[in-house]
């Protein structure tokens, strides 16, 4: 484990794997580091290039500052992108790829390419008011000392199969998880809003937006908003994948981007 300080002093924790060019992994919500599925990512990432996998802040061994703004998740993205050399590229998912777009505008040369893939805005006001709903409950939830319960029901309202919410207890990371919930909070203030388009079209970060033929409607509608927007940014569809995209199946596309 390495460690790196954010400019309001927060220690976040991250790992290096690989080695080429510098890609900063930027994880969605109820994820870290050290969750089996996010470490196997990084693993294959790792065969083309040198994987920055950190911990967002409140999660995992990384510290947080209150209050949470999106501006200081930036800023840990800049600290991870100075340890990586003071040049990057961003990869973010779900939630991760709305940071990784406010860190496109944000940063400026410090990031030399981005990938997001199924962006989480929400994709028209229906589900705006209906995730505002879901968010509240989340934090009463969570106000109340009730993580597993927020974990769940966060987990529940965004569509994840009952199965699998039900077999998460029994993974090996499902304490963490629950620890980290407060955290979703964080996810919800990142999503909860219709995709920037006004903000989007100031990008001048090379971009590529990726969706899973199987994700949501909505997120296709989100990706394919964010495309139209965003200055001469590249789309693709990737067959047979839904939002827990295969690291496997990403990394042909990470590499064909991000190597130019």
């Amino acid at each position: 484990m390495k460690t790196a300080r954010s400019k309001d002093g927060t220690m976040l924790a991250y790992d290096v794997h690989g080695s080429g060019p510098a890609l900063i992994y930027i994880t969605g919500a109820s994820c870290f580091r050290s969750f089996k599925p996010i470490r196997q990512d990084a693993r294959e990432f790792a065969k083309e290039f040198t994987v920055y996998s950190y911990d967002r802040r409140g999660r995992g061994d990384s510290g947080d500052t209150p209050p949470y703004s999106v501006e200081r998740e930036v800023d840990d993205i800049e600290a991870m992108i100075d340890a990586a050399g003071g040049r990057a590229n961003l990869y973010g998912h779900s939630s991760g790829a709305v940071l990784a777009l406010e860190a496109a505008l944000r940063l400026g040369d410090k990031v030399n390419r981005v990938v997001m893939y199924d962006p989480a805005y929400v994709h028209d006001e229906a589900e705006k008011l209906t995730y505002g709903q879901l968010g509240q409950k989340v934090q009463k939830l969570l106000d109340g000392g009730k993580n597993k319960e927020a974990m769940i029901s966060f987990l529940k309202g965004i569509g994840m199969p009952g199965i699998f919410v039900w077999l998460l207890p029994l993974f090996p990371g499902w304490k963490t998880m629950v620890a980290l919930a407060p955290t979703l909070a964080y996810d919800i203030a990142l999503t909860r809003d219709l995709p920037p388009v006004d903000r989007a079209a100031q990008v001048a970060v090379p971009t590529q937006v990726i969706v899973g033929e199987k994700s949501p409607a909505g997120m296709r509608d989100v990706a394919g908003q964010l495309t139209k927007a965003i200055p001469g940014a590249r789309f693709e569809l990737l067959a047979g994948q839904d939002h827990m995209v295969s690291a496997k199946a990403l990394l042909p596309v990470l590499s064909r981007f991000l190597k130019q």
